[in-house]
């Protein structure tokens, strides 16, 4: 059996692995990919849901954020004036199966890389930090994105997807506690989760790791990095509150605004560490 080698970090208090989500965390500033067609196929089932409206489950594994989107009083009371019906399992099911066509075809309209995603890595990788990931995202989405993502500079240690493991995903622990095993990470308490949704920080949480949840480019402010850039530092502060907010809220360790920030995150996480603090 092939096995992973990776160069060892002699400080005790060192993070050794991290593992980032994509939508909104290294790719798609804003989050526009999966929520977007969210959008899209609720409309062909005939009920419109708002950008903000598909935002609200995002995180879970895409069944799951389409199941919790009909279970919302106001999406279930226009599915059932549409249809006659609360949405059944076996809507969801459709829903689901005109997804993930769509999502394959327009992932890669949204996967550009968040800027300055490579220079963190690129960070990550000096000081002999492994490099995991997991998604929301299924298999056959990831398999589109990898190779994007790969061109553009950026490829993990390892990639896990939301239909990969039996136990399923998020905000279970089994997505990131697979990049442990398959990273040969020895302690859950020397990795980081890196994710800009609630369900994503949860994960990191329950699998026993520091966690860093990002305010600005993810699913919870939900600009373009051209509408960001734009904004004024007030306008952009004003924006992140909420944001840092409802992160802190479910127990981030650490809230920054982009992946770009992350270095001195985890100098800090490493700083406590150092004073026997654990996740």
């Amino acid at each position: 059996m092939n096995t992973i080698s990776f160069p060892s970090r002699q400080s005790g208090s060192a993070i050794d692995t991290v593992i980032f989500d994509w939508a909104g965390t290294i790719v798609d500033f804003g989050s526009f990919a999966p929520t977007q067609v969210m959008v899209d196929v609720f409309a062909e089932a005939g009920v419109a849901i708002t950008l903000d409206e598909a935002r609200g489950p995002m995180g879970l594994a895409k069944w799951d954020h389409i199941q919790a989107l009909g279970r919302t009083p106001e999406i279930a009371a226009r599915w059932c004036e549409r249809h006659g019906r609360d949405m059944s399992r076996e809507d969801v099911d459709a829903v689901y199966q005109n997804f993930m066509p769509l999502q394959v075809e327009r992932v890669g309209r949204y996967s550009a890389l968040i800027p300055g995603a490579l220079q963190a890595v690129e960070n990550l990788r000096a000081r002999g930090i492994r490099i995991g990931s997991c998604s929301g995202y299924p298999r056959v989405v990831m398999d589109a994105v990898v190779p994007m993502a790969a061109e553009a500079g950026y490829a993990p240690d390892c990639v896990i997807a939301s239909d990969d493991l039996k136990a399923g995903g998020r905000p279970g622990p089994w997505m990131a506690l697979a990049n442990m095993i398959e990273l040969a990470s020895c302690d859950v308490a020397a990795c980081v989760k890196v994710d800009d949704t609630t369900p994503g920080i949860t994960e990191g949480l329950s699998a026993g790791m520091w966690t860093v949840g990002l305010s600005a480019s993810g699913n919870e402010v939900g600009l373009s990095w051209e509408a960001w850039v734009a904004l004024t530092p007030d306008e952009q502060q004003a924006c992140c509150r909420p944001a840092e907010d409802k992160l802190r809220g479910v127990g981030a360790h650490e809230v920054i605004r982009t992946v770009a920030d992350l270095p001195a995150a985890l100098d800090r996480i490493e700083a406590r560490r150092a004073r026997g603090e654990r996740p």
